[in-house]
């Protein structure tokens, strides 16, 4: 299937999750700094990564805080 991470077309088997989306773009999400996922425009709780399931043509978006003032 296909889907959009971060505005950029992947292809991922059917099945798949929005931890095989992370995966796919941070691969090492544990050893960067901390970010938020939302599919289709709803936030994704960490704990669901795993057990929330992708369709064709999803929008995963990885989000990145920004600090400053």
């Amino acid at each position: 299937m296909i889907i959009h991470i971060n505005g950029e077309l992947h292809e991922l088997a059917h099945g798949a999750t929005v931890a095989d989306a992370v995966a796919r773009v941070r691969p090492n999400a544990e050893d960067v700094p901390p970010f938020a996922v939302a599919l289709n425009l709803q936030f994704v709780p960490r704990a669901h990564y795993a057990s929330t399931p992708l369709r064709d043509g999803d929008r995963v978006e990885i989000i990145a805080p920004i600090n400053g003032g």
